[in-house]
């Protein structure tokens, strides 16, 4: 039983109608749609493709900027790295009124003939971290907008085609412990036919779907894990190619289903 004299804080309800206390933002200061790369330092990369473009707020590891694209007014904030503080900015994000979200990040390719800066869009997620399991039974999908997920393909497609690159799409994993992927683990996913592994998309998709909101992610891919290609190696120029071309595809998306 609850104590009567305790004065129980409601997360859900306080604060909903002031500046988020985590990313630094208050109502009216973004868009409707953000961009969601997982490092600060990319927001710049975002903010090259758009005009009138203003920072709003750099908190913690959530960086964000408002500029406009098409005509379109967008919205970037970094995520930072995993599901916590995924789930922490687009919990923020929707309370001062983002409605729809795609991430654009990096991620380790499962498939055999995948190569770095290569585009990866996810259909859904297998969830192995820990945030979602707060909000959800084990069993509740991780899935994208189906609509916004089409055109982010679609959009990935042309661009890698016209670079010379590829675009990949299907199933991907989200983990908590990056140095934990233990070769063992990296084989299971292989033979499951997951494409991709990264450690934001579970809490995305699973946030996004609680609250009523649209998500999809596509991401640049920063090394093979099945093709004895690490992060180590030399894969930071392709990498930053691929991060690019997500931006585009992006907010080509954002601008075609007008987010």
């Amino acid at each position: 039983m609850t104590d009567p004299t305790l004065q129980l804080v409601d997360k859900s309800a306080v604060g909903a109608d002031a500046r988020q206390f985590h990313i630094g933002v208050a109502p009216g200061e973004v868009s409707t749609v953000a961009l969601l790369p997982g490092d600060p330092f990319r927001i710049p990369l975002i903010a090259s493709f758009l005009d009138d473009v203003v920072e709003v707020a750099h908190n913690r590891e959530h960086r964000t900027i408002v500029g406009s694209y098409k005509g379109r007014r967008i919205t970037a904030t970094s995520t930072g790295m995993g599901c916590p503080s995924t789930a922490i900015a687009v919990e923020e994000l929707a309370r001062v009124g983002v409605t729809s979200f795609i991430r654009v990040g990096s991620s380790a390719a499962l498939q055999p003939g995948i190569a770095p800066g290569e585009l990866l869009v996810s259909e859904g997620t297998l969830r192995n971290d820990g945030t979602t399991a707060a909000y959800a039974h084990p069993g509740y999908p991780a899935v994208p907008d189906t609509e916004l997920t089409v055109a982010l393909a679609r959009h990935s497609e042309r661009l890698a085609a016209a670079a010379g690159s590829a675009s990949h799409r299907g199933i991907n994993a989200s983990d908590d412990a990056f140095y934990a992927e233990t070769p063992e683990w990296i084989a299971q996913l292989n033979r499951l036919g997951v494409l991709n592994v990264e450690m934001e998309s579970s809490a995305l998709f699973v946030v996004a779907r609680l609250r009523g909101l649209r998500a999809g992610m596509v991401c640049s891919c920063s090394s093979n894990l099945v093709s004895g290609m690490s992060l180590y190696g030399d894969t930071r120029a392709p990498l930053h190619a691929g991060w690019l071309r997500s931006i585009e595809a992006a907010l080509e998306t954002a601008a075609e289903l007008e987010l």
